[in-house]
């Protein structure tokens, strides 16, 4: 596998590579075969030194290149297989300055929304001008941890590829040479990150990063049976469950100078573990928490920080993170309050769904909703959002209000449908249906054959 990879090991100090790798650099490691070097066995050799540099080899037999070299080797050999699966395995060739390909990227960060289309911006050039952009390889990835990537679209000539979920929503802009810029259609809450545009042309190549981010929300969430219940992969799901994905710690950072305070720990994209806290108190970590290593700490509030915690055995809340709706979410409030058996009834019977935590946030957040009566959601909670706070309504700042999980036999709500985009509505005008005899929706043993219209 290293032969594969590195094919020739020269050393510093030696007649016949003095002229290949002046004196003051270290072990070099070159790809090859197409590399030759008369200080190797033979062109595209895997090892040592010939007999044209025996006094090279004797005087760096223990020097620390050698040692630096060998170390390297062995971790190559002993690391697992999977390790160097989705890794970047590059090497940088240049012969000069002059002719060197060059790569331009957005700075700071572009950003979009759910459901919108977004441009990540990538260009690049030659040093030299008399270098043609045929025959380049135009590659996009995306970072989906420290060093491992996923394929987003490659690109060579006119044969163009997307990958995974990017297949029918990726493509070139194409605008003129030089332009590798990606245009991104129908964007989803997992394309939130950032993105690696590689140009190679032979030898020589350069990448940049575009840093992707989304309009949205980000909301603290635990499921029924209580707090600090979630390892990583559950807080995962369970984010996915409520239509939105984990936070990352830029998004919470963002959050929290927006206003958002909670005083329970929840777990990020990356594995750590932080809770934000804008009004300072004892019970939140203290008034200005020494040891936090969080941003934004001390006396005013901060993002705390417990660090990364071991994923599969310590438990947490989660912070997730969702976007814009491509649908509608509105209360539904049918002849009397309904037992949760009820609320996917009533919301089908209006062309909808009950609708999960994140749609009502993002509901709440981006399209303004504001009612001050509480409803089922999709997770057997009760919650309504407030815009312009009041009295009776949950205090003085806007929000999500929350009645926690409340029996679903006993407990009588309304109900937040979501209805998908296209999806005609069957009762329009604000209809519904329910039962006119009295009982509405609660005894769930009435004959649907004798459901009539109720205005709700």
């Amino acid at each position: 596998m290293i032969a594969g990879w590195f094919k020739c090991i020269t050393f510093k100090l030696t007649s016949c590579c003095a002229a290949r790798f002046p004196a003051g650099h270290g072990p070099v490691l070159v790809r090859g075969p197409e590399v030759g070097d008369p200080c190797s066995k033979g062109k595209g050799q895997e090892v040592g030194l010939s007999a044209r540099c025996p006094q090279v080899w004797a005087r760096a037999a223990l020097s620390p290149c050698v040692l630096w070299a060998a170390a390297w080797g062995v971790l190559l050999l002993v690391a697992p297989a999977g390790a160097q699966r989705g890794r970047k395995k590059v090497v940088h060739v240049l012969e000069g300055e002059s002719g060197s390909v060059v790569v331009q990227t957005a700075p700071g960060q572009v950003v979009s929304h759910r459901g919108g289309t977004i441009v990540l911006p990538c260009r690049y050039h030659y040093e030299a001008a008399t270098h043609s952009h045929d025959g380049v390889r135009l590659k996009w990835t995306k970072v989906v941890e420290p060093l491992a990537f996923t394929d987003v679209f490659v690109a060579l000539g006119p044969q163009h590829r997307a990958f995974g979920s990017y297949r029918g929503r990726a493509e070139l802009q194409g605008d003129g040479p030089g332009d590798a810029s990606l245009v991104l259609r129908n964007v989803t809450l997992q394309d939130y990150g950032r993105y690696e545009c590689e140009v190679t042309n032979e030898l020589e190549d350069d990448t940049g990063m575009v840093k992707l981010d989304l309009e949205g929300v980000v909301f603290p969430y635990h499921p029924r049976g209580g707090r600090y219940k979630l390892t990583f992969a559950e807080a995962q799901r369970a984010c996915a469950e409520q239509d939105a994905i984990l936070a990352s710690a830029e998004q919470l950072y963002a959050a929290w100078r927006d206003g958002l305070d909670w005083c329970n720990a929840g777990w990020l994209r990356d594995g750590s573990v932080q809770y934000p806290v804008s009004q300072p108190r004892e019970p939140c970590g203290g008034l200005g928490w020494p040891g936090s290593a969080g941003v934004g700490r001390g006396a005013s509030g901060g993002v705390r920080n417990y660090g990364y915690r071991h994923n599969a055995e310590e438990r947490y809340d989660a912070f997730c993170f969702t976007s814009n709706l491509p649908g509608r979410v509105f209360f539904l409030k049918p002849l009397r309050p309904l037992p949760f058996s009820g609320a996917a009834r009533a919301c089908a019977a209006r062309g909808a769904a009950v609708a999960k935590v994140g749609q009502l946030f993002a509901a709440w957040k981006l399209q303004l909703l504001d009612r001050c009566t509480a409803g089922w959601l999709a997770d057997g909670s009760a919650r309504y959002p407030i815009v312009n706070p009041r009295a009776r309504c949950g205090g003085h700042r806007p929000g999500v209000r929350s009645l926690g999980f409340p029996d679903t036999t006993r407990s009588l709500f309304g109900v937040y449908c979501y209805r998908s985009p296209g999806v005609p509505d069957p009762a329009p005008g604000g209809w519904g249906w329910g039962w006119a005899g009295g009982g509405g929706w609660a005894g769930g043993a009435r004959d649907p054959a004798a459901w009539t219209p109720l205005r709700v």
